[in-house]
């Protein structure tokens, strides 16, 4: 198959899309340093676009010490001054305040639970749920389980966790696979899923959000 030939998600158009969609949307992902970033990425979108998000990733990389989750845990007021200067990142004070009270709830929760990702994977039972969407206009903006991880991160002290920030989390580490099932990452992750033990949604999962754009990855 020719790259002109490749069938991707609607979302995925720019160049940094493409590559983000193509390696990691959707890939199960393990690693507490990558799960820490994703949900702070993730966070930050809150009314920006994906796109914007990822041309910033590397200057968030430059600022949160590499998601170093211990590091970013003792940031002290003064180092959040420093960043709201920095204009590589989402300069809003309150979602750069949030990524330092969220490592620090973070580290609770890996000591509480073994590790945030035994913690944050229970959530769908420690496999994949594999869906079946046609289009944009078939994800959904939350589910029961982005309710559910919602409610419980922010009994734990996490901010910016919203239910709808929490399920675009959800897609980004692989708890869900939203690709269309014509995106040929789709079949390729189904395969994979399958022979490790990933779920088949049957019907419909979660409330149906049709408003989504075609140039920004499912999300309301």
């Amino acid at each position: 198959m020719t790259a002109e030939h490749v069938h991707r998600c609607a979302w995925a158009r720019g160049e940094l899309d493409i590559e983000y969609h193509d390696r990691e949307w959707g890939v199960p992902q393990h690693d507490e340093r990558a799960l820490f970033e994703m949900l702070t990425l993730e966070g930050a979108q809150a009314g920006l676009s994906w796109s914007t998000i990822l041309k910033k990733r590397d200057a968030y990389r430059e600022a949160f010490a590499s998601f170093d989750v211990a590091r970013v845990a003792r940031f002290t007021p003064a180092r959040v001054e420093k960043l709201l200067l920095n204009s590589g990142i989402v300069r809003n004070r309150l979602k750069i305040e949030s990524t330092i009270t969220n490592a620090r709830a973070f580290i609770r929760v890996a000591e509480s639970e073994g590790s945030f990702d035994a913690y944050v994977w229970r959530f769908v039972n420690g496999k994949p749920i594999v869906n079946a969407r046609r289009g944009l206009g078939d994800v959904p903006a939350s589910t029961a389980e982005s309710d559910a991880l919602s409610a419980d991160l922010k009994k734990r002290g996490f901010r910016f966790v919203g239910t709808t920030i929490c399920y675009a989390f959800m897609q980004a580490i692989g708890m869900v696979n939203d690709h269309a099932i014509d995106c040929f990452r789709y079949r390729e992750l189904s395969g994979e899923l399958a022979g490790r033990g990933g779920r088949l949604a049957r019907g419909e999962r979660g409330r149906n959000a049709t408003t989504g754009t075609q140039d920004r990855k499912p999300r309301i």
